[in-house]
């Protein structure tokens, strides 16, 4: 039995904060004469869909939409502007600045830590093991009193690999008095099922997601936050009145009808992944390509310096001269010598390929130019529903 209570961990004033009232939660319905939120009553200045009236701010029609793909409810549902603003909120939610902590495992995702440090709250870091796990006696050491949120990335980010689950049950049956995030931004491309299906389970269990990677909507600004209906609550008490726009909303919600081409996307990334690790393993300066639960592939590099054997600075470098860009994470935590390279088109991964053959002064086995850029191009959708 998981005796967490939300309410202890709390900001107190965030407990009796009053939260803004919009017009559009004093008045929900869609038919009137609206001369309450001060808008223009002569439509947009766009010749696109008129935006002249402010957005649901709750998004009720996606939120009753996502609910049965994700298996939750509606009310334990809450729609940020990307995973950040979320993140943001459980930190503010619950942090009394300079004196609560947060805790991280790295390397993760950067935004754990920069929200904590904008909110002034300490951070306690307690590193992955060598293969990226949870050392979880490290972690559950380090939980004190003062411990309100647990950041755990699974797939993480960078190392691409899904966390234990034992490990992740444990903290969550252990730190009673924190709130435990698993952030599944990269859940669609891993062979295993979200932590949403256990929300009943665990009071204190957060799961986050988002629209940017495997629903290919990362320039709309929509993440996805999974909680007990009491916290969800909390988070809509201090957001911002209108945080996801009209707009915003209205691409999801069409999003949402075509969940059959999304998984088509994912089989056809999940094979381009395994198309590129084992072409990348084949190069003489690649040390390790990391397993993936991912849409992407965390590169361990040679550390001679040398043409054969070159460096994660020196191909990071290499690869931007030649229009191919990566993420160098070789200075961060058990990545050292490693890039980041997401899976792209066969295209682009060729492109990327090639150029790294040229640099190892092995045969180029593509007709791809060096040296030229190319803009990405919408593989073909095959459904195999």
């Amino acid at each position: 039995m998981n005796y967490f209570n939300l309410q202890t961990i709390l900001r107190p004033h965030i407990q009796s904060l009053t939260p803004y009232s919009s017009a559009r939660d004093e008045y929900t319905g869609k038919e009137g004469v609206f001369l309450d939120a001060n808008e223009n009553p002569l439509g947009s200045t766009t010749e696109a869909d008129a935006y002249n009236r402010y957005p649901d701010p709750h998004q009720w029609a996606i939120k009753e939409k996502l609910a049965p793909i994700k298996g939750v409810q509606p009310e334990q549902i809450f729609l940020g502007n990307g995973s950040d603003e979320p993140i943001d909120l459980l930190v503010r939610a619950t942090c009394k600045p300079g004196s609560d902590n947060i805790l991280i495992m790295p390397p993760t995702y950067g935004m754990y830590e920069v929200s904590a440090a904008v909110n002034d709250v300490p951070i306690v870091k307690v590193p992955l093991t060598a293969d990226f796990q949870v050392d979880t006696d490290a972690v559950l050491a380090a939980i004190t009193e003062h411990t309100k949120l647990i950041w755990l990335c699974s797939p993480n980010n960078p190392s691409g690999n899904l966390l234990q689950a034992g490990a992740i049950q444990t903290i969550l049956e252990a730190a009673t008095q924190s709130l435990v995030i698993v952030d599944e931004a990269y859940i669609d491309f891993a062979d295993t099922l979200s932590w949403t299906g256990k929300l009943a389970d665990y009071p204190n269990l957060v799961v986050l997601q988002t629209f940017s990677k495997a629903w290919g909507l990362a320039g709309l600004r929509l993440g996805m936050c999974f909680a007990s209906v009491e916290l969800i609550q909390v988070l809509n008490k201090i957001k911002p009145p209108y945080n996801i726009s009209a707009p915003t909303q209205a691409l999801a919600l069409e999003a949402l009808d075509h969940e059959v081409e999304k998984n088509d996307m994912v089989r056809q990334i999940l094979a381009e992944r395994q198309y590129l690790a084992e072409n990348l393993r084949t190069l003489p300066g690649v040390q390790v390509v990391h397993p993936s639960d991912a849409n992407f592939l965390l590169v361990q590099f040679g550390t001679g310096g040398s043409n054969i054997e070159p460096d994660a600075k020196i191909v990071f470098e290499h690869l931007i001269d030649q229009q191919v860009i990566v993420r160098d994470r070789s200075k961060v935590t058990l990545c050292a010598g490693c890039l980041r390279i997401s899976v792209g088109t066969r295209v682009e991964n060729e492109r990327l390929l090639t150029v790294l053959r040229h640099m190892n002064n092995a045969p180029v086995t593509t007709d791809l130019p060096l040296g030229t850029g190319g803009e990405a191009t919408k593989p073909e959708l095959v459904s195999n529903a």
